[in-house]
């Protein structure tokens, strides 16, 4: 399977709060840079097997990465009416 296959796969299987892949791909990367500097996997994945991209997607996609938004400028915060 191509990786850009594998990624509308992943993005079709997120949480709603993933709203896009290029959100999923910051984010993977973000946390990728955290596992890199020797934070923990979040999800039972042999790392030894699976390189920091891949368990990084994985966390992501299975909702174990928590994250906000922002609102964009102008645009009151989603709890207020």
């Amino acid at each position: 399977m191509a990786a850009h296959e594998e990624l509308e796969e992943l993005t079709e299987q997120t949480a709603p709060e993933i709203d896009s892949k290029y959100r999923l791909i910051i984010l993977a990367a973000k946390r990728s840079k955290q596992l890199q500097r020797g934070a923990r996997p979040r999800i039972e994945i042999d790392s030894a097997k699976h390189k920091p991209t891949r368990i990084a997607l994985e966390e992501v996609v299975r909702g174990r990465v928590m994250f906000h938004t922002k609102p964009d400028e102008g645009e009151p915060p989603a709890d207020e009416s």
